[in-house]
């Protein structure tokens, strides 16, 4: 039988009240009232208005948390980093090669972008840069010229899958990072770009939709386990760039994006549990592009094309959270 300690890395800690601030997943004993108790997310989540960015602009790479969260280059091939605290965006130090058509992975203190193009047409990059919470810096090249792939992990274990190379022939390869170096691993089973992405280590990871050019649009899900990649239930809606919960494991939320490449944009919301996906409730406004961070219960979408405009938007996806009592029945 699995244990808390080994999902969680922690005993339950036994406590005369209630904690005032549970985090999702979190478990404890009430010796008060001698019960066991946990915080778990409940009901459907919205979407709701947050601070706007400081630039407009679409197809850079978002990762993080929903109250700490990166939002990286993007069209025009920026060099542009601006950070989240949960209310407001900051703008931080550049990359030191601007980008779009990249993906990244980590936290807002460790993390990655990998790939991309930095000129006009199709000149994709290897070029890697690591993020330590005030500078970029450069790390080991991908060995294949990509953009638009899909990546997901921590600073030092990750994949990056998919995407476009070296001109506009969409590829299958994948390669998983350890911190120094890439090496090739299973390829996807679909070959595909801009796809959704989330994940919590090398190990642990899922893709979801994507597209051929010029206009094939895919619903396919496939999942990492650190060996090969299994295709699981598709999304409801098929569509490419979209948005993502980055820092989800089995689970993620799926936003935004276009069923016809490039437009229209649509505010279509999905979530995974693991096994199926669900059409919950719509973003406010359609975009395509934007970038996406978070988990499947706390996430985030910022920037974006709405078919007309780059958007400076941020939106925030809640979860509500429940403290429940538990038993063994």
């Amino acid at each position: 039988m699995t244990k808390y300690i080994e999902i969680k890395g922690g005993t339950i800690q036994s406590v005369d009240s209630d904690p005032p601030a549970p985090q999702v997943g979190q478990a404890w004993f009430n010796t008060a009232s001698s019960t066991l108790k946990g915080y778990a997310a409940q009901g459907t989540g919205s979407w709701a208005s947050g601070n706007n960015l400081n630039s407009a602009g679409y197809a850079g790479a978002g990762f993080g948390t929903q109250n700490a969260a990166l939002k990286v280059g993007g069209i025009s091939r920026t060099d542009s980093n601006e950070e989240y605290n949960g209310t407001s965006w900051s703008e931080e130090a550049e990359l030191n090669d601007g980008r779009t058509q990249f993906s990244g992975f980590g936290t807002t203190t460790a993390g990655i972008v990998v790939g991309g193009e930095n000129a006009p047409g199709t000149a994709n990059i290897v070029l890697v840069e690591s993020w330590n919470g005030s500078a970029w810096s450069e790390v080991g090249d991908i060995p294949a010229t990509t953009r638009s792939m899909g990546a997901f992990g921590i600073q030092t274990a990750g994949v990056a899958a998919g995407g476009a190379a070296p001109v506009n022939d969409v590829v299958a390869t994948a390669f998983s990072w350890d911190g120094a170096s890439w090496t090739a691993i299973s390829n996807l089973g679909q070959s595909r770009k801009e796809m959704g992405e989330a994940g919590t280590s090398g190990t642990n990871g899922i893709l979801a939709g994507g597209e051929t050019p010029p206009s094939t649009q895919y619903d396919n899900t496939e999942t990492w386990d650190g060996s090969s990649w299994a295709e699981v239930n598709n999304l409801n809606t098929a569509r490419a760039y979209v948005g993502s919960s980055t820092n989800s494991g089995s689970g993620m939320s799926v936003f935004a994006g276009s069923p016809s490449g490039g437009t229209p944009t649509v505010t279509v919301t999905e979530q995974f549990d693991g096994t199926s996906w669900t059409e919950v409730a719509d973003l406010a406004t359609a975009r395509r592009s934007g970038a996406g961070a978070g988990t499947a219960v706390s996430a985030l979408l910022a920037s974006g094309y709405t078919g007309t405009a780059s958007s400076n938007a941020t939106e925030e996806w809640t979860v509500p959270g429940a403290t429940k009592t538990l038993s063994v029945s």
